[in-house]
């Protein structure tokens, strides 16, 4: 059937529904109001935010889970600077994702017209692609360039400047789509690795005693999760996820040794880093975290990103899931490889596991609760399967990270390599409305990193999105003070600046939304409160979890731990 376009604005939501578009996430003002309309028109779901930095985070994310770029929708000058977040969110972790924004009229360019910016210069450093059509006739051409130049490649961001008088320009000659229009992208090419490179790693592999294989989130990004566990079943050599490469490979298979995430990196000699790069989550690979002699090998799919703090990376060039299916058939077995070094990764990883279950049955049923204690309810409660996890906030994410085990790909959302505050609300509705039931989206924040979007509620609960939000909260940005303490502080004029208000009532703001709300201050009341959502599978539902605020404690963040130079 043809498509007759009658408006620009018609125009633009038939490129996005050629590129496979489903959902939009953004916020509606002039000049894109016409942009949104047709795209619920055209069939596409339009999900309107009440900040833009929470879209374009959801936009950012729906790239990752769904593999195809996700949509942010924006006014422009101010719009587009809040957006910004999410387009450096998509650089940074390398998911594809296109900012369309309205922007000023084409004959009112700098006259001072109304939120006048130069869009485009705004967005590039954020952006693989950013530009302006210089007509609506090229329109479809420069969206059909960024949903390519975003997907292509290193994934990342593009951007889409929008003329008002384009999105409102009148098609008086009925063209029809056909004549405007191009194809949609097809999915990136995919290349395997060279075989010189590839009988290298292998040897590589086969002589090592210490053998490591790290499972990073571009594996999971990449749907390698067949190919990864092929291989690590063959060689029987133990894995690491990254915190998002979870579930790539079950956290429960025997060769997972997350839990003993130190011992591994100190004792590797030869580490396969799938997907995963060397930056400050692996401590650049180098000491003291890291074997002084250790040798690696890096899958990836972008050149620049080999020899990044280790100029001996042996680089294994390509797509994730054809790179490792050669490195499988070409390897038979890890002949040099020491029993007892796996043996020992095994029982250290046991015991860690150990201690963690027993610290989140610390306390009785009425003692007030801490990180490990509510922790132990959640995950006795939380189903084994079809739980996709976001996971926010410096210790409720790094703490919650040893207590629940994912088994799934792409079931573990957190803060990601830009260690950004703020993108959970935007995470869990972009997750809500990709999977769709039964998944069921726990969403696991500090109270602090909960503030950040917390108004997105009203966003949830308006497109119906199921969301369970489990707010930690100890009055404070990694610690806070309790109400004695809060109010001498404010008596002396010294109060923290990690504190906030002592036990404020974030359960509320989903009530007054329309949606549910819990307090609870021990295991009793959280056991009770937790039930109840989970049993409400059609409202959002917070439960705002009182721990013990931590007083004036030296703030200390395990990951940023200082390593040594690289010696030349």
């Amino acid at each position: 059937m043809t498509t007759v376009i009658s408006s620009g604005a018609e125009l633009i939501a038939n490129c996005l529904k050629t590129q496979g578009v489903e959902v939009v996430f953004g916020i509606v003002g002039i000049p894109v109001v016409e942009v949104a309309e047709a795209c619920v028109a055209a069939g596409i779901r339009f999900i309107g935010f009440r900040n833009e930095q929470s879209a374009a985070y959801a936009a950012s994310v729906y790239g990752y889970l769904s593999g195809r770029p996700g949509v942010c929708l924006s006014v422009g000058g101010p719009g587009v600077v809040h957006a910004l977040a999410g387009l450096l969110n998509s650089k940074i972790n390398c998911w594809p994702m296109v900012l369309l924004s309205g922007s000023s009229e084409t004959d009112q360019v700098e006259r001072g017209a109304f939120q006048e910016l130069d869009q485009v210069e705004a967005c590039k450093p954020y952006c693989k692609y950013a530009a302006r059509p210089t007509s609506l006739e090229q329109l479809p051409f420069i969206v059909e360039k960024a949903f390519r130049t975003a997907l292509y490649g290193r994934p990342g961001a593009a951007y889409v400047d929008l003329p008002a008088d384009f999105i409102q320009y009148p098609i008086r000659n009925k063209q029809v789509m056909e004549d405007i229009q191009v194809p949609k992208v097809p999915n990136a090419p995919k290349a395997m690795a060279d075989l010189d490179d590839l009988n290298k790693a292998v040897a590589l592999l086969k002589n090592a005693r210490h053998p490591l294989i790290v499972v990073g989130k571009g594996a999971s990004y990449a749907r390698a999760e067949k190919e990864v566990l092929g291989l690590i079943e063959k060689t029987k050599c133990p894995f690491l996820p990254t915190p998002m490469g979870k579930g790539v490979v079950s956290d429960s298979h025997p060769l997972c040794v997350s839990a003993a995430r130190s011992k591994a990196l100190k004792e590797a000699d030869v580490v396969l880093l799938i997907g995963a790069r060397l930056n400050w989550i692996l401590h650049y690979g180098h000491t003291p975290r890291w074997n002084a002699h250790v040798r690696f090998i890096q899958i990836d799919i972008s050149p620049e990103e080999i020899g990044n703090n280790r100029n001996d990376t042996l680089p294994l060039l390509g797509d994730i899931q054809l790179v490792v299916k050669q490195l499988t058939q070409s390897i038979d077995s890890l002949s040099k490889k020491n029993d007892s070094y796996v043996s020992g990764l095994l029982e250290k990883a046991k015991q860690n596991v150990e201690k963690t279950r027993l610290s989140g049955e610390q306390g009785s049923d009425k003692d007030i609760l801490s990180y490990q204690s509510a922790f132990g309810v959640i995950k006795h409660l939380l189903p084994k399967e079809d739980v996709v996890y976001i996971s926010e906030g410096a210790n409720t994410m790094d703490i919650g990270r040893s207590f629940f085990d994912v088994h799934q790909p792409r079931h573990r959302i957190d803060a990601g390599t830009g260690a950004t505050m703020g993108v959970g609300m935007g995470y869990a509705i972009a997750a809500q409305s990709y999977y769709g039931p039964p998944k069921r989206v726990v969403s696991i924040v500090g109270d602090s990193a909960f503030g950040f979007s917390a108004m997105e509620l009203e966003t949830a609960i308006r497109s119906k999105l199921p969301l369970l939000i489990i707010v930690i909260n100890n009055n404070g940005i990694y610690h806070g003070l309790d109400d004695s303490e809060y109010n001498a502080s404010l008596n002396n004029g010294t109060l923290p600046t990690t504190a906030l208000l002592p036990e404020t009532r974030y359960e509320m703001i989903s009530q007054a939304c329309g949606g549910k709300g819990w307090l609870v201050k021990d295991k009793v009341e959280l056991r009770k409160a937790l039930k109840e959502a989970l049993d409400s599978k059609d409202q959002t539902c917070v439960i705002n979890v009182l721990i013990a605020p931590g007083g004036r404690k030296k703030l200390a963040f395990a990951w940023q731990q200082k390593t040594e130079k690289a010696k030349l």
